[in-house]
């Protein structure tokens, strides 16, 4: 069975993006990972370079900055990736820049890949999703954070990533038959310095919105007001991954939060209260077998 990782990314450095410790979180159970560069004003293909692994295989992209819809320029540089993957590999891992595996995972996620290797109607393997926000102390616990998604694929080139990046789809816009496994990606996109996090916030939003919608919606201040955007988080009880420890003790910010102020919307109230009657109104972009 052979195994490879694939991601993207552009700006690393300056966008502040733990890229480094996505790609060393799979590189483990990787017999290749492929990373598709785009054209950056940092030195962001210098960072990657200097991983210690032969298993890393660059190619280097240019995005194309016209796509300013619906994360579509994402999901192209994701393809790219995917693409360059040769043929002779089983399964594809996929993992985005701001996100990381626990190594206490791997372990679950190799069985699972050996397992269905030869059960060929299944496409992929859902992840469950842990999401910091703030710091790397609290995560989200409201509906609206996405509690699964697509992280391995099989090495078919009918896959290909759907929309702004987020999951996949196969052939005429076939949602994959993917199998749930017990191992979470920690997704720590909305854990950053203030500064850079406001400054992620201009420019990441220009991939899903033209000029006139960033100039009415998105404010010009020097420092992101995460608690504007908070409905519900709770204290993360558990350990991060071990290549994320560095990091973390490089924090040099504060993020305190009260969480007897949390809140939930009208929606998110009628939700919950139709899960607990069996009635499960989470979108799925996938089709989940057993």
């Amino acid at each position: 069975m052979k195994i490879a990782g694939f991601t993207f990314v552009r700006n690393a450095i300056q966008f502040d993006y733990p890229i480094v410790e996505a790609i060393q979180s799979i590189i483990e159970i990787c017999d290749i990972v492929v990373v598709a560069v785009g054209n950056s004003e940092d030195d962001t293909l210098a960072l990657i370079q200097s991983i210690p692994s032969e298993k890393i295989k660059i190619i280097e992209t240019q995005w194309d900055d016209s796509l300013r819809e619906g994360g579509q320029v994402l999901a192209e540089e994701t393809n790219k990736a995917f693409r360059a993957i040769p043929e002779d590999y089983d399964w594809a891992f996929y993992i985005q820049g701001d996100e990381v595996i626990h190594e206490k995972d791997l372990p679950i996620i190799r069985a699972a890949m050996e397992k269905n290797l030869h059960r060929l109607e299944i496409d992929g393997l859902l992840f469950k999703y842990r999401h910091f926000f703030g710091s790397y102390d609290y995560v989200g616990n409201s509906l609206r954070w996405y509690p699964h998604e697509i992280r391995v694929i099989r090495n078919n080139k009918s896959i290909y990533s759907y929309r702004d990046a987020q999951g996949f789809r196969k052939g005429d816009n076939q949602k994959l038959q993917v199998v749930a496994i017990p191992a979470y990606v920690y997704h720590y996109g909305w854990v950053k310095d203030p500064g850079v996090m406001q400054a992620k916030h201009e420019t990441f939003n220009k991939w899903w919105h033209d000029d006139d919608w960033m100039d009415k919606n998105i404010p010009r201040v020097a420092a992101y007001d995460y608690f504007q955007n908070i409905d519900s988080l709770a204290r993360f009880q558990g350990e991060h991954p071990a290549v994320m420890q560095e990091r973390i003790q490089r924090i040099n910010w504060e993020f305190n939060y009260d969480i007897s102020f949390n809140r939930s919307t009208l929606k998110n109230r009628v939700k919950q209260f139709l899960k607990k009657l069996g009635i499960d109104t989470t979108y799925k972009n996938y089709l989940l077998k057993k």
